[in-house]
């Protein structure tokens, strides 16, 4: 068997395991060229060396080992060409989705870092830029359930349809429910989401002023936080213009422990004119 390599001296070449190159074979994909009918051992040739390069190199470059065996069946330039170039396109997507992803990580950590600045400040003014709002109506009776129902609405949407959503969620509650201080009736839910046509249930929020607070610790006690924050409007003579937006900014994606929870609170506000 000089003319042979054995599956140990394979594998110790290639640096690649016996039961691997025994998985090719059972596959068909790379199968020896001579198998010893007494003892089962299997041998290559030196030309399958380049064949398991081949094969290699192709997996690396992220086929499938079925998609490599249909390549290798009908092996020619103009073949390679054409799946080489369909792998570029699948890297180039999938780059993309990697871009995403690491700006909604990179947003996230600064959500979190900006509360932590601002952690136990008073109310304050703001400027807050244009940005869109995935979508859900809330249903009666406006509980932390039918909340919750709508706002997981709105991720099983967005992973379905693959929207470019970012990773945070929150709710709009409208402002005559505030001012009767019934502060945890949300009429819809939302996700943070880039401009897209995509769908339907997409709301604009324009940029402007805003007066905002952050409430630390669970939603039912979010209360306090509301008084402080009316409170402050009504002595700086600001006129609440909108609902109440509220963002979740550490919540249940990043942490068990909801005393950890902040939830930033924003009104549209304008300076009432002097009397």
């Amino acid at each position: 068997m000089e003319d042979y390599f054995s599956i140990g001296e394979l594998s110790r070449y290639q640096n690649i395991s016996k039961q691997t190159l025994i998985f090719y074979d059972k596959l068909g994909l790379f199968q020896p060229a001579y198998v010893d009918p007494n003892n089962g051992y299997r041998y290559y040739t030196a030309r399958q060396l380049d064949e398991l390069d081949t094969i290699l190199i192709l997996k690396k470059s992220g086929l499938s080992l079925q998609r490599i065996k249909e390549l290798l069946e009908h092996y020619t330039t103009e073949s390679s060409q054409k799946v080489l170039r369909e792998q570029l396109g699948a890297i180039d997507r999938q780059m993309e989705e990697l871009r995403l992803l690491r700006s909604r990580l990179s947003q996230r950590c600064s959500q979190l870092e900006d509360a932590n600045l601002h952690k136990g400040e008073p109310p304050r003014l703001e400027v807050l830029e244009e940005q869109y709002l995935l979508t859900r109506p809330v249903e009666a009776p406006y509980s932390l359930r039918e909340i919750s129902i709508a706002t997981k609405q709105c991720f099983a949407q967005a992973f379905q349809e693959e929207l470019p959503i970012f990773f945070q969620s929150g709710v709009r509650v409208p402002l005559e429910r505030i001012l009767a201080k019934r502060y945890t009736e949300a009429s819809t839910a939302f996700l943070p989401i880039e401009k897209t046509s995509r769908a339907g249930n997409i709301q604009r929020l324009p940029g402007g002023l805003c007066a905002t607070l952050y409430h630390r610790g669970d939603y039912l006690s979010i209360g306090a936080t509301y008084e402080r924050l009316l409170t402050f409007c009504r002595e700086r003579r600001l006129k609440l213009l909108s609902d109440s937006y509220e963002f979740c900014v550490n919540d249940y994606i990043t942490t068990g422990d909801e005393s950890e929870y902040i939830t930033q609170i924003l009104f549209f506000v304008e300076r009432e004119a002097a009397v």
